[in-house]
């Protein structure tokens, strides 16, 4: 008679393909998935009788900031509360790794934190950091475009020379071979947004020389000239010949609402000849740092951190340039290093992203005691609102957006899928009631109808919150 160490019964699986649900078990042993569908005459350890809830592989989150997190704060209750058990690190070419810096921090990279917290000088080093003390998910990183950028160079505010270039490309070289998953960008960004694109173009040759490595990016622009950079886009990955994520897919702006008809329209055109996907968040507000040049086209900003006016965080910043008698780009000058909410984006072209079959979900929020309430709700938005209460997707195609589509475009084999030999990456929930809970006055709360999550066979989240179980593994090719 077999035996496991988990058995779970009655339960609707949900396996990830975006395959009907069916009803069926699942056995767990030894931190992987034993058998799925019929289970009968196995003995467990433990039993859990899901009483008809969905049973579904754990949730990818490919789109994040939480490099320094997941060492500050390892439970990541923010993740798991919402079936999160892997996420992807590094995004918007700032990684925690490789970099100790030795000329201070150009924008964007204080969202990782302050200069000291960039103390790896390889990623080799970041994880044997997470492998000493786990976290509760499991973790890939991105090499970064502007952390790298910032090691080799000593004003990034011009394009790098060709000996920058070949001293980047050796540290990215050394990043992949110690685990990295592929290249990102911010080309919008101060630390980035001199390089020209045959400067990126040579970063992303050398990525692809490592198999089932990718090139994400955080593009040059997703305001006025958002066409043209989902264009640079696809140039690269053809010149490179590497897949491509564009991150966060949005148009910034009233004047550029229903763009992605357009850009969504050169993806497909693409998608022909060659290897993209994009990620998303499902709210039509964004979150990022401070910079007086991202004001112009927000309807609304909301003041997150401020570290010379911690004092000014949770108010707009209309408000704070009224009081201070200023410009809203002086207010934010004046605010900066600082983070902020925008309200800039239209949920129109948010359906139309989500709907994409190419589309993932990215949580994209940045920790910290003020977040934007993508940090905590992501996950179940998607599920709760945008799937059972819209209809815009079916709750299997949702939760294949979350699971086996980026397992596959990752390169993260034995995860993703409910499969025997599989990782036991698992959450279970009700569909009925699962729905996110944060919002922009109360961000951090916990989403409803999230019961379990297991990371590897271990459970994560539970009805009595986080366990804080050191249950993940790095995850490299």
């Amino acid at each position: 008679m077999p035996t496991c160490d988990l058995l779970f019964t009655h339960a609707t699986l949900i396996d990830g393909t975006g395959a009907a649900r069916r009803d069926g078990a699942l056995a767990v042993s030894a931190g992987r998935i034993a058998a799925v569908g019929d289970c009968a005459g196995w003995q467990a350890a433990r039993t859990i009788d899901a009483g008809g809830r969905a049973l579904a592989p754990g949730f990818i989150d490919v789109h994040t900031h939480d490099d320094s997190a997941l060492l500050a704060d390892p439970a990541m209750a923010a993740k798991t509360s919402q079936g999160v058990t892997s996420v992807i690190a590094g995004n918007c070419g700032i990684s925690i790794a490789p970099l100790v810096p030795r000329h201070g921090l150009p924008p964007p990279l204080m969202l990782l934190g302050e200069a000291a917290d960039y103390r790896f000088p390889t990623v080799a080093d970041y994880r044997r950091a997470l492998e000493a003390a786990p976290p509760s998910v499991n973790v890939g990183l991105l090499v970064g475009h502007s952390t790298l950028r910032a090691g080799a160079m000593d004003d990034t505010a011009r394009a790098a020379t060709g000996a920058e270039i070949e001293a980047m490309a050796a540290a990215l070289d050394q990043a992949l071979r110690d685990g990295g998953l592929g290249l990102s960008t911010g080309l919008s960004y101060p630390a980035s947004r001199a390089a020209p694109t045959a400067e990126v173009v040579a970063l992303a040759r050398v990525t692809a020389r490592h198999p089932g490595a990718l090139y994400t990016t955080h593009m040059r622009s997703e305001r006025d000239q958002v066409v043209e950079a989902v264009g640079e886009t696809l140039e690269i990955g053809r010149e490179a010949a590497i897949p491509v994520v564009i991150s966060h897919h949005k148009c910034i702006g009233r004047r550029n609402f229903g763009k992605t008809t357009v850009t969504l329209g050169l993806i497909d055109k693409a998608l022909a000849t060659q290897d993209v996907a994009l990620d998303v968040y499902p709210y039509t507000a964004s979150s990022t740092v401070l910079l007086p040049e991202f004001v112009g086209e927000a309807e609304r900003i909301i003041v997150t951190s401020s570290q010379p006016h911690p004092e000014q965080a949770r108010r707009d910043l209309s408000a704070i340039a009224a009081d201070w008698g200023v410009s809203l780009e002086d207010a934010a000058a004046r605010l900066g290093p600082a983070t902020a909410i925008y309200f800039q984006m239209d949920e129109a072209d948010l359906r139309r992203v989500l709907s994409h079959p190419r589309t993932m979900i990215g949580s994209d929020g940045i920790p910290g005691p003020y977040p934007h309430p993508r940090l905590w709700g992501s996950f179940p938005r998607v599920l709760g609102h945008y799937a059972r209460e819209l209809g815009l997707l079916t709750l299997e195609d949702a939760v294949r957006r979350m699971t086996s589509l980026p397992a596959a475009v990752f390169g993260l084999p034995g995860r993703g899928v409910l499969q025997a030999g599989y990782a036991a990456d698992l959450v279970l929930f009700d569909p009925g009631r699962v729905i996110d809970r944060a919002d922009y006055d109360q961000p951090c709360e916990p989403s409803a109808g999230i019961d379990a999550v297991y990371v590897n066979g271990l459970q994560v989240w539970g009805p009595e919150g986080a366990s804080g179980a050191a249950a993940g593994q790095f995850l490299h090719h």
